[in-house]
Parts: structure tokens; sequence; C-alpha cells
């Protein structure tokens, strides 16, 4: 058994994975994601990609980002689900990013 440490995460992982480990891998390769405000859920579910606009311009979350939190600038925060883009107009807010979970809290 070959053990390492995820640089990221700081657990300790196996490098030989066998066929019960591959629907982990297949989550890590999605992010769940949540846009919410303190009146109204907007999104809240998996995604490949979130898209949004900070004070120095626009940038992208993909699966395994590293940690991450940012002031959102308006824009239209743009979401890639399994069905589509969902595309939110926001005014504001603030977006947190850890461990394929993205949180974006609006109005605040």
């Amino acid at each position: 058994m070959t053990m390492r440490q995820d640089a990221s995460t700081g657990q300790l992982v196996d490098d030989k994975k066998d066929a019960s480990a591959q629907p982990a891998r297949d989550q890590a390769d999605r992010l769940h994601v949540k846009v919410w405000s303190p009146f109204r859920v907007y999104y809240d579910g998996e995604a490949t990609s979130v898209t949004g606009v900070n004070g120095t311009g626009a940038f992208d979350i993909l699966p395994r980002h590293h940690n991450f939190i940012t002031l959102l600038n308006p824009c239209e925060l743009a979401v890639a689900t399994k069905d589509g883009p969902l595309k939110i107009r926001i005014s504001g807010g603030v977006m947190y990013v850890r461990s394929n979970i993205v949180t974006v809290f609006l109005e605040v």
C-alpha cells in the first residue's frame, strides 16, 4: 500500500485506487455550489464551474480549486450545471471556496 499526503488537504491518500474508490474520484470532478441570501436560495446543487467578477476581473472556479475567498463585484454569476448554464445577476457578495464546495453569500 502506497500512501502520500495530499498537498491541498493534508489528508493521507492511497495512490493505488481500487474500483470501489472510483465514485469518490468522479465526485472530485464536480463542485457543490450554494448561492444564497438571507431571504432566498438561488441555487444549491452540483456544477462543473462557477464564473464571477472581483476587483481584479473575471475568474473561474473549477473542481479541486485551492481554498479561496473574495468579494464579488456586481456581475452575472455563471454556474455550469448538468442542465446547462445558470446565470444569476448579483449586485455583489462574498464567495468562499473550500474542498470542492463553493458558497456565495449575497446581500451581506
